[in-house]
């Protein structure tokens, strides 16, 4: 189990195939996304790597996360995650995660947040029918209706759905195809749509539900100090765990 990283959602485009059919994809932009911190089972009890993007102002860090990225020898990072990893997938602290992370063709696991839509009714939040268009209903056509409460129980109980917030939502979106990668600009073109709204962090990971390719990077691919991108061994990255 790998690491995913942290991208920002540019938008929407079209790439088209050699048969000349056009692919819709999701741009998103990994740029300087650095493993700032180890989670080790002898002193966190789980396995895991925290991830960081984003440059934040000195400002708004407080003195103590000041401390936590100063020891990782790394820039305050605006965004932080955490993923799950296995023990021979820990990459390094300081490294960072380029976008050939992920293989053209795997299929990856997205999370963002979903647009907000506001205060909205039944029929558009939960796709309710509405009520008839004649026969006795004025006025309310888009209305929800009886909402189950009668004599017995007396009340409408918790949880029906009705009009309310919708939208700004944790959603995970699975299985979707990774059509190309551009490690110098630092893109990753996804088939179909991504929750979220341009300029939004999503969260990119290995598909649970899918078979990794056989050729996929481990731990990953990274580059550290400025070097060129590599694919540490799990021997390198133990020994990173060792001395964190």
């Amino acid at each position: 189990m790998r690491s995913g990283v942290i991208a920002q959602k540019v938008g929407m485009t079209r790439i088209f195939t050699d048969a000349g059919e056009h692919v819709p994809v999701t741009v998103l932009k990994v740029d300087n996304c650095q493993v700032v911190a180890h989670r080790t089972m002898e002193k966190n009890g789980y396995v895991a790597v925290q991830v960081g993007v984003g440059q934040a102002k000195v400002k708004n860090v407080s003195k103590a996360e000041r401390g936590r990225f100063a020891v990782a020898k790394v820039e305050p990072k605006r965004k932080l995650a955490e993923f799950r990893v296995s023990l021979d997938a820990l990459i390094p602290v300081g490294a960072e995660i380029t976008a050939d992370h992920f293989l053209p063709g795997q299929f990856v696991d997205v999370t963002g947040t979903t647009l907000g839509k506001g205060f909205a009714g039944g029929m558009k939040r939960w796709n309710f029918g509405g009520l008839r268009a004649t026969h006795g209903v004025s006025i309310s056509h888009r209305s929800i209706g009886g909402t189950g409460g009668r004599q017995d129980p007396g009340k409408t109980f918790k949880n029906k759905k009705m009009p309310g917030h919708l939208g700004v939502e944790q959603v995970t979106t699975q299985n979707l195809r990774v059509v190309q990668t551009d490690p110098e600009r630092g893109l990753i073109l996804v088939e179909g749509a991504v929750p979220g709204h341009a300029g939004g962090w999503i969260f990119v990971r290995d598909a649970v539900k899918r078979k990794a390719p056989a050729d996929l990077p481990m731990p990953g691919k990274f580059r550290t100090s400025g070097t060129a991108d590599e694919s540490a061994p799990a021997e390198a990255a133990a020994a990173s765990e060792e001395n964190a």
